[in-house]
């Protein structure tokens, strides 16, 4: 029996979902969403952590692990289940976190899912987004809405997985399932092979550089429905996602096809369960004529007001789902308000659903009084540096950032922020994105949000010519160009 059974073992019976092996660290399990150390276990060293998964990996997964600092594989203990493996290098050597894969696929009513995904599954055609955060079940949600097409259609699927999680067995549909590195070279090249292979349903694991993204848009558009998983935090922002990773040039092109073929696009996010446990809190964004109109004219912006007057035909933001867990009982007020995206709309939805707001008072200082602390903490020895080295242009710069992004009103100094940007400029001579990136972000808290658009639009094109991603970059211009401030969060 490998080594590392006895850990995965001790990892189900105590209902985790996750076990991290780190060098110099005693093992950790993530038991409902909470770390705890295995205190009686030893300090794993870097060869110790190394033997456990060589002895379960593949020659070819040794060496890219390596070769390439990091790899993902499956491994499967008949009388516990799959898990989703994770190796990779640290500053202090090698680590590696196992993820449980239940062997039952869970249905629709366990998993607390909206009937707009049910829908979802009925389609012929198009492209259906899940998105969300890593680790906010968006493979459970994929593999259950496969599932109910395996036991309600007669289709042929084809999945594209890093690694394959959940095993799908044939009910009424022929489903062929496709690693990543094992049985395929790349996402783009299954999916492109996949359009030669007679496919209804295509689910893409992951859709994160333009040619997977692009192939994925071309198979919806000629007639397949596809499924596919992107890492944002709402669902109209996915939509900014997929086209900002095409070049301005093309953009217009691309907002006019996911205008015609994207259906839906479901986020979510995991909440603790009062009394334990967690379950999603789920975003559901339906593509009707407003919104593809929106998506056709760039206006993304517009989407989360169609969301809000449209929830008879199934959409619900973030702060809709998260009251109906409140209202049921199965969710904290307060645990719903960290999870929300919007504060603001979700404070408004807890009011008019009848539920006190008194927690926000506590939450509120603690968290002033958090924020404050960790300000001080980043400040105090960028100004100390200075006082010794007056001219450092690498510390100048970071605290020219901190005043001017500070989301603490009384801490921020977008004056002060303005005169060491403009300081650093002096010094540097300007020619680095991120020394740009801060005078743009001083510029906008001190009112100029113009000409913090024309600043940032050189630290674009700099990025862009040493091959470094914008997407930052291009989230504050919208933002200057919208006339607001960044702020860190």
């Amino acid at each position: 029996m490998p080594a590392i059974d006895r850990l995965l073992d001790r990892m189900v019976k105590d209902e985790a979902s996750d076990l991290h092996l780190s060098t110099g660290q005693r093992p950790f399990l993530r038991i409902h969403g909470v770390m705890t150390r295995i205190a009686t276990e030893p300090i794993l060293t870097s060869e110790a952590i190394r033997a456990l998964i060589h002895e379960i990996m593949s020659e070819d997964g040794r060496v890219q692990l390596e070769r390439e600092m990091d790899v993902d594989f499956a491994y499967k203990i008949d009388r516990l289940g799959r898990f989703r493996v994770n190796g990779f290098h640290d500053m202090n050597g090698v680590g590696a976190v196992f993820r449980l894969i239940p062997d039952k696929i869970p249905t629709f009513d366990q998993l607390n899912m909206p009937q707009a995904l049910h829908d979802f599954c009925y389609l012929s055609k198009g492209l259906v987004l899940v998105t969300g955060p890593t680790g906010s079940g968006k493979s459970t949600t994929l593999a259950a809405m496969v599932d109910h097409i395996n036991r309600n259609r007669s289709e042929h699927v084809i999945t594209i997985e890093d690694p394959i999680e959940f095993v799908h067995r044939p009910i009424k549909c022929l489903i062929n399932q496709r690693e990543v590195h094992h049985d395929t070279m790349s996402f783009a090249r299954a999916l492109r092979a996949a359009l030669r292979e007679d496919p209804d349903i295509v689910l893409v694991g992951e859709m994160r550089d333009l040619e997977t993204i692009e192939i994925a848009i071309e198979t919806a558009e000629t007639g397949h429905l596809v499924f596919g998983t992107l890492h944002t935090n709402n669902a109209a922002t996915a939509v900014d996602r997929m086209i900002d990773k095409f070049p301005s040039e093309r953009q217009n092109q691309i907002r006019s096809m996911l205008s015609d073929t994207l259906k839906g696009v479901v986020a979510q996010t995991l909440c603790q369960k009062i009394g334990g446990g967690r379950l999603a809190a789920f975003e559901v964004m339906v593509v009707n004529v407003p919104v593809a109109n929106h998506i056709r004219e760039g206006k993304i912006f517009m989407i989360p007001s169609v969301m809000q007057v449209s929830r008879a035909i199934g959409m619900q933001t973030f702060a809709d789902a998260l009251t109906k867990l409140v209202i049921s009982g199965r969710v904290t007020a307060n645990e719903a308000y960290i999870k929300a995206i919007d504060k603001d709309e979700m404070q408004v939805a807890l009011k008019n659903a009848g539920v006190s707001l008194a927690f926000l008072d506590e939450m509120t200082i603690k968290e002033a009084e958090a924020r404050r602390r960790a300000f001080n903490e980043q400040i105090e020895p960028l100004r100390a540096t200075l006082r010794i080295h007056p001219d450092d242009i690498g510390t100048l710069n970071d605290l020219a950032w901190i005043l001017a992004t500070c989301p603490i009103p009384d801490a921020a100094d977008p004056k002060e922020a303005l005169r060491l940007a403009e300081r650093v400029m002096k010094l540097s001579g300007g020619d680095t994105p991120s020394v740009l990136d801060t005078l743009a972000a001083a510029q906008a808290a001190t009112g100029s949000t113009r000409r913090a658009a024309d600043t940032i639009r050189k630290a674009i094109k700099l990025s862009v010519a040493a091959g470094v991603s914008v997407d930052p970059l291009l989230a504050r211009l919208k933002l200057y160009e919208g006339g607001k401030v960044f702020r860190e969060n």
